[in-house]
């Protein structure tokens, strides 16, 4: 009899998985904080802020209290980089340029920035970059002489080495990810999964020691297609968003759930809306259910892991962070806003 009541229980836990939130949403609420003339596609929730980083060299916070901004402007030599990553330890900010050269900065003395990695080579493009803990990191790149190009910190992000391509999976020429909304890195405990423009998943158990290869049904046979962004809410449970931005209308093969932590992907409400999606998130509190996306399209909110979604808003934006399980911050073309979830 045991295996048959394991077998009963297995069945039991699909089926609480499958049904929708117990508050599903309906409307979202959106007021915009900050608004200037940069385009913001990276965005952190720390302890009582919002920190942000994007063109002409722009980076700052929002008090989330007060609502009161603090923005600067990063000069290096005769450059304003365009930062399209960001990331934080209990201590620090980080924010990483992209283009050449690739500059990483973080925060230094006297409220400045100080420079800890730069790299100046033809072909040199970072995209997302994030950290496990507080002493190890992990940025992501587009392929450079034959592999992805990752960058490790193991010292809080005082330095930062390149992982030699004798010890990573062989990329595809051209291979690289979208540097749409920094969320083509995801992390759960040890583990790290990466998007690439080719569809695939670059995945690490180990913090990235040691690195494998997975492949999903997402579209990229366009240079324009692949995973845009992906988000795994526990070990096993992914969602990887992609499309077309020249076709965002475009709704078939580019949305896939993984419920093996990455081995195998299986298409979910294809043919159905959003279309292109420039990042995806788990809602919190939501048992994995809730998934919010965003694009320069709209926001559309899923109950059921993917299965059914509805078109909350119009409104455009590039990336999106929730601070708990009803409000998010979302960072767009020449404005951050709040939203707030009903």
């Amino acid at each position: 009899m045991r295996p048959l009541i394991s077998f009963c229980f297995f069945l039991l836990i699909l089926s609480c998985s499958d049904s929708p939130t117990t508050h599903p949403f309906s409307s979202v609420e959106i007021e915009d904080l900050f608004t200037d003339s940069v385009s913001i596609r990276a965005l952190e929730v720390m302890d009582g802020s919002v920190a942000f980083a994007g063109t002409g060299g722009v980076f700052g916070a929002i008090d989330l209290s007060t609502a009161q901004i603090r923005a600067k402007q990063q000069r290096y030599d005769t450059l304003y980089p365009e930062f399209r990553a960001v990331a934080h330890t209990q201590t620090d900010f980080f924010m990483l340029s992209a283009g050449r050269p690739a500059l990483l900065f973080k925060t230094g003395n006297q409220g400045l920035m100080e420079l800890v990695y730069k790299e100046d080579k033809e072909g040199v493009f970072y995209d997302s970059m994030t950290f496990w803990n507080n002493s190890e990191g992990l940025a992501i790149g587009d392929e450079m002489d034959g592999c992805l190009s990752l960058l490790v910190t193991r010292d809080g992000g005082s330095s930062w080495r390149k992982i030699p391509c004798s010890d990573l999976p062989k990329a595809i020429p051209g291979e690289g990810a979208f540097a749409a909304s920094n969320t083509n890195i995801a992390l759960f405990k040890d583990k790290a999964w990466i998007g690439t423009t080719e569809g695939r998943i670059f995945y690490s158990p180990d913090k990235g020691s040691t690195w494998e290869v997975f492949e999903t049904p997402i579209n990229s046979k366009e240079p324009t297609q692949g995973i845009y962004s992906l988000h795994f809410t526990s070990e096993n449970k992914g969602i990887a968003m992609g499309g077309d931005y020249t076709e965002p209308e475009g709704k078939t093969g580019n949305k896939a759930l993984t419920l093996d932590g990455g081995k195998t992907w299986s298409l979910v409400a294809d043919g159905d809306i959003p279309g292109y999606t420039s990042c995806v998130q788990f809602v919190p509190g939501s048992g994995g259910n809730g998934i919010m996306v965003v694009s320069y399209s709209g926001v559309s909110y899923s109950a059921n892991m993917g299965k059914q979604w509805t078109k909350l808003s119009e409104e455009p934006f590039y990336t999106l962070r929730f601070v708990n399980d009803s409000t998010a911050y979302a960072a767009g073309k020449f404005r951050i806003s709040r939203l707030s979830f009903k």
